[in-house]
């Protein structure tokens, strides 16, 4: 089955390259329309299919498998890959593949949720409210996990702000405002403030905060630097839905971006080739804050 997995996700990627009128190739062309505004092209991709579960009990045999793709992406003579993975069902009838698609992450039932049962001794006695904000550490931290999940931490389906503040707290933030889960950006013994997971709390908390981990909202995404934080809000109905981070800059110094949920690394900032992009998404572009700032 994996085999078989293998060889239609290569399959896919070929006829997508060299085909994207196909419909199941809607993403991939979204995503070469979106690089070709920037004056880039995918030069080559790979796909690695790895099997979740399989449910057998009856014909068509559903297979829940997770697509790892690598694009390598030519911007402008400068050479970088972007990775993205989506969580997906294969269902096959008598060994033939009958369908292939993406799939909520719901679908699976509640992840494992693993927490240490000192849940980071360190950030149980750190009450500190400076701080110098390490970038290079939160991006090395946002580089280490973007496909995976530290296990000091609690896991969820939708983990992107969990994901981003675990990235802010690598990079020296203090949490602060523990145990009132509406003051604060914090996450301690098995508990959490609604800034440090939900994506509307902590677009409002950052530009918000008087101390501790806090940030300036700009106007041009150029203006971040790497750690900084993107905000989306994909319906444009004021109710943000995503947290990334900025792990690096394309060599028009536009940012690209880690995330997880649907995880992603060294994604244009844009967001132009996701599901779940609209016309009228809005953006914040979010500027981290010291106390040397």
């Amino acid at each position: 089955m994996k085999e078989q997995l293998q060889e239609h996700l290569l399959k896919r990627v070929n006829q997508c390259v060299s085909n994207p009128r196909n419909k199941v190739c809607e993403k991939i062309e979204a995503k070469k329309e979106s690089l070709a505004k920037r004056n880039a092209e995918i030069v080559k991709v790979k796909a690695i299919g790895n099997i979740i579960k399989e449910l057998d009990e009856k014909e068509p045999r559903k297979v829940f498998y997770r697509a790892h793709f690598q694009y390598l992406i030519n911007h402008k003579e400068k050479l970088y890959i972007e990775e993205e993975v989506e969580e997906r069902v294969a269902e096959f009838y008598k060994d033939i593949l009958v369908e292939d698609k993406e799939m909520n992450l719901d679908v699976l039932g509640s992840p494992e949720e693993v927490t240490r049962a000192s849940i980071e001794e360190e950030i149980t006695n750190d009450e500190r409210v400076t701080f110098f904000y390490d970038r290079l550490q939160a991006v090395k931290y946002a580089e280490r996990w973007w496909n995976d999940y530290n296990p000091a931490f609690r896991k969820f389906d939708v983990d992107c702000t969990n994901y981003i503040s675990q990235c802010l707290h690598a990079g020296d933030a203090p949490m602060v405002g523990y145990p009132n889960r509406s003051n604060g950006w914090w996450m301690r013994s098995n508990n959490w403030s609604y800034s440090w997971t939900v994506a509307n709390s902590l677009r409002w908390y950052l530009p918000g905060a008087k101390i501790g981990i806090r940030a300036r909202e700009v106007s041009d995404p150029q203006e971040l630097k790497l750690g900084d934080v993107i905000c989306y809000d994909f319906q444009g109905d004021g109710r943000f839905d995503h947290t990334t981070i900025v792990t690096a800059k394309d060599v028009d110094d536009m940012p690209l971006v880690n995330a997880h949920t649907a995880n992603s690394r060294m994604r244009y900032w844009a967001y132009e080739d996701s599901t779940a992009y609209t016309p009228n998404i809005k953006y914040k572009f979010l500027h981290i804050l010291d106390d040397q700032s």
